[in-house]
């Protein structure tokens, strides 16, 4: 009988510590991210947020319109706490496909400037892309140059360089030359780069870049952080950056950025996670392996940036990015760029 006594004592020690390990296991707190960034940018920064609090990330990464679509299928059942991507059309895209759920943050509203938020706190930027204006250094001197508009103008035929109009990236700086102009002038300051066309469109901006490099046209304009890196690979290459428009308005700029899913399993945790993130602890993580500028403006930028000199930015609020995408396309279509 003490045998079975002693063997019964055995069996529940074992069965509780089973049971409490389980129990452990489920209460450990995890956080879900749909990222359309890549995962060399942010598993560094979920490591580091891992080691501070505790809490798990585990995240999917994929491009925006997939992730997007997987997160309607899902619904209710879907297992993202956060969904992260670039540029603000895709998030407003996102947010009227009622993929967000708003959020009541004061750390987040204090981090991040309202002109980079949506307006309804469904998402938040977290990095800022300066899309501006760059120039062969043996061609063109800065004092030549002033703003998007005036690259337009009849002197610069033949001599301009653009990226390809498929890209929301151009999408989007179009949708704000909208929003600050009308459409009528945006699309005649449309039609006049295509006129000053050097070459046909480029699939991406570092490819426009380097022909800027090699004399093919002399101006164009694309988004700083590939300047930055190409620079970083080739310093004595012929090109220099321009703040375009400081004068009147400023620099287009757009985002990466994110926010807490209509569904999320784990709301509270999701938030904490997109306030550290919006940090002085997160925001350098968050935007020099990119070569970004940190959304939170108390933050300093990666001293590579700095070098460049400071810069005014366009307060347009950048959901008009997505709000004028659909225009802005038909717009660029009617101009002729391809």
């Amino acid at each position: 009988m003490k045998k079975l006594n002693h063997l019964t004592r055995l069996i529940s020690a074992a069965l509780f510590t089973s049971l409490l390990a389980t129990s452990l296991t489920a209460s450990a707190e995890q956080v879900v991210v749909y990222s359309a960034r890549n995962e060399q940018l942010i598993k560094p920064l979920f490591d580091a947020y891992t080691k501070q609090t505790g809490v798990q990330i585990k995240f999917v990464t994929d491009k925006e319109g997939p992730l997007m679509e997987r997160l309607k299928a899902e619904g209710k059942q879907t297992p993202a706490d956060i969904f992260m991507t670039v540029d603000a059309g895709n998030l407003w895209q996102a947010a009227q496909m009622d993929l967000f759920q708003p959020l009541t943050s004061s750390t987040l509203t204090a981090n991040i400037p309202a002109h980079l938020r949506d307006t309804n706190n469904q998402w938040f930027g977290l990095s800022i892309r300066a899309r501006t204006i760059f120039f062969n250094t043996k061609q063109v001197t800065p004092a030549s140059l002033s703003t998007y508009e005036e690259l337009a103008d009849p002197k610069w035929k033949g001599k301009l360089c653009l990226r390809t109009s498929k890209k929301i990236y151009n999408q989007s700086l179009t949708a704000m030359l909208i929003a600050e102009h009308g459409a009528i002038k945006a699309e005649q300051i449309v039609k006049g780069w295509v006129s000053n066309l050097a070459t046909p469109v480029f699939s991406d901006d570092t490819k426009m870049l380097e022909a800027i490099a090699a004399g093919q046209c002399e101006v164009g304009i694309a988004n700083s952080y590939y300047y930055g890196r190409l620079m970083d690979k080739w310093p004595t290459l012929p090109i220099g950056i321009f703040w375009a428009n400081q004068n009147n308005g400023g620099v287009h700029v757009n985002i990466s950025g994110a926010g807490v899913t209509k569904f999320a399993k784990n709301p509270t945790g999701a938030q904490k996670l997109l306030e550290w993130l919006s940090s002085s602890q997160a925001q350098n993580l968050y935007t020099d392996g990119a070569m970004e500028f940190p959304a939170n403006p108390a933050i300093p930028a990666d001293p590579r940036l700095v070098k460049w000199g400071p810069f005014k930015q366009n307060l347009i609020n950048v959901s008009k990015a997505g709000e004028l995408q659909a225009e802005a396309v038909k717009l660029m279509d009617r101009a002729g760029y391809k």
